[in-house]
């Protein structure tokens, strides 16, 4: 699923894939702002990253 991204060599928004494939414009981006990709990992590993979790 593609996120709406910026793209900072184009320096608009874009639908990015996490990939850095630009559904916009049709071909790999390199630098553009992928942290709504970021956030969503940090999201998904919060549980597994505390490590004083007594069982």
């Amino acid at each position: 699923m593609a996120k709406w991204c910026f793209n900072y060599d184009s320096g608009e928004y874009e639908y990015i894939d996490r990939n850095g494939f630009s559904f916009s414009s049709g071909e790999f981006v390199f630098n553009w702002d992928n942290s709504e990709y970021q956030n969503e990992e940090n999201d998904d590993n919060f549980l597994w990253q505390d490590d004083e979790l007594d069982w």
